[in-house]
């Protein structure tokens, strides 16, 4: 007899809602097995989270400060509170290892917390006698409905960067988590409500594209944030701008780690380690490339690496003391094999491969080890495009002027530090390159801004 998966549902105007005639599953990444069931919302179901945002703004705008604050106040202590509840969910549903899923929620209550003192960042100016008898005075003003879409490799902590501020200015909220892995989402939703939230402020569909687009274009939307892959972020940014939206559209990264000849190599390949296969590097913030100057330093990286990978536990991330968990979903492990496979066929050589691990019990699971190159050239795939996945690349150069201009180069090399006993090195990256990356530092067909913060 077949079993019935739990729905999971839309959370509109308070109250759990079914919207949409399509679904998919939600799968455990641990197991390769469905656990849920998740409605996609229709234009319809969107469009009456919109209303209900759109209704309850008025009076939540007028909603003084301080009490909009205390709401914020009162999300912190709940969140502490049913951290572990949280931490299952997210573990559940992406894979990451338990200790992960704790330090990305612990992330998210710093935000709430930040959003506790809107009271203060909601100060105006006032300038008496600018002109003859003229005073000037400014305030901030609440937007109305914003929106954000989130991504599935943090679905609490990005959508606390988000909402918890927004609705503590007085905007109201419609949220559109990833449908790889949205409970932990809807979870922290019902325990604003909990906290004093009233309905309507904040609202969460789970959807695909019909869900985005409809954000994008109803002109009640005023302003949408979106954190995801640069192709994405491209269409989000110049659909929402078209549509008169204020847009932040956060994409792709390839963050680069230099080795200098002098630096403590235990302590780099320590920070390596966490950085390159943390979250299984399904990290926007990952290291994916070390820049080791001079073959020594290569060497004696590679070396230190190899002995620490070999340490590593890979099994289901609520196993006790597992380094690292499954990706996220089986698309996805055979798009990041499919890189490793590339290089190799590019003429990288892989030092550790992770494809053939195996976890018992687990053979169903979305497993892939860890993974290591060296001899990575630019040009490369491995070398130009973000992998997202457990796979570290060492590329060796001669000169820091060698390494610098290689980042700056690099079309997302927009993360970087540097590992040396040498504060010059970091000085000269931050007085002739970060300056140069100021912005947007490569050429796209719209501006996209890619953020070097988070995770």
């Amino acid at each position: 007899m077949a079993t019935t998966l739990p729905t999971v549902k839309h959370l509109i105007d308070g109250q759990q809602v079914a919207g949409g005639t399509r679904s998919q599953d939600v799968f455990n990444p641990a197991t390769g097995q469905a656990e849920k069931r998740l409605l996609l919302a229709d234009k319809a179901t969107v469009e009456l989270a919109i209303a209900s945002a759109q209704a309850a703004f008025p009076a939540w705008r007028n909603t003084p400060p301080l009490k909009r604050a205390r709401v914020m106040g009162n999300l912190k202590v709940l969140l502490e509170q049913h951290a572990d509840e949280l931490c299952a969910m997210i573990t559940a549903e992406h894979g990451k290892v338990l200790s992960d899923s704790l330090g990305e929620l612990q992330r998210g209550i710093e935000n709430v917390e930040y959003a506790s003192y809107a009271p203060e960042l909601l100060k105006g100016e006032h300038s008496k006698n600018v002109g003859p008898a003229i005073d000037s005075w400014s305030e901030f003003q609440a937007l109305g409905v914003t929106a954000g879409i989130t991504p599935f490799n943090f679905p609490a902590m990005v959508p606390l960067w988000m909402w918890p501020m927004a609705v503590a200015c007085g905007n109201t909220f419609v949220l559109k988590p990833s449908e790889r892995d949205p409970t932990s989402t809807l979870r922290i939703a019902e325990l604003a409500l909990e906290a004093g939230l009233p309905p309507g402020v904040l609202n969460v569909v789970n959807g695909d594209k019909e869900a985005v687009d409809t954000l994008l274009c109803d002109p009640r939307v005023k302003a949408v944030s979106f954190v995801g892959s640069t192709p994405i972020a491209e269409y989000i940014y110049s659909e929402g701008c078209k549509h008169g939206k204020r847009v932040q559209a956060l994409g792709g990264a390839k963050n680069h780690a230099v080795v200098m000849p002098d630096a403590d190599i235990g302590n780099a390949v320590s920070a390596l380690m966490g950085a390159a296969y943390g979250s299984c590097g399904e990290r926007c913030m990952a290291i994916p490339l070390v820049v080791a100057v001079g073959d020594a330093a290569a060497d004696a990286v590679i070396a230190g690496l190899k002995t620490e990978i070999a340490k590593m536990k890979v099994g289901p991330g609520t196993a006790h003391g597992m380094d690292m968990g499954p990706l996220v979903t089986k698309p996805h492990l055979e798009k990041v094999r499919g890189y490793v496979d590339q290089g190799v066929k590019e003429g990288a050589t892989l030092v550790v491969d992770g494809r053939g691990l195996t976890v018992a019990g687990h053979a169903d699971g979305y497993f892939l080890g860890p993974c290591l190159f060296d001899n990575v050239k630019p040009g490369m795939v491995i070398y130009q495009e973000e992998i997202f996945g457990p796979v570290l690349g060492v590329v060796r150069v001669k000169t820091l002027q060698e390494a610098m201009d290689l980042i700056d180069a690099h079309e997302y090399g927009n993360g970087t530090c540097i590992f040396t006993r040498d504060g010059e090195a970091a000085r000269y990256f931050t007085d002739n390159i970060l300056v140069g990356m100021v912005g947007v530092n490569v050429p796209l067909p719209v501006p996209v801004a890619y953020h070097s913060f988070g995770g």
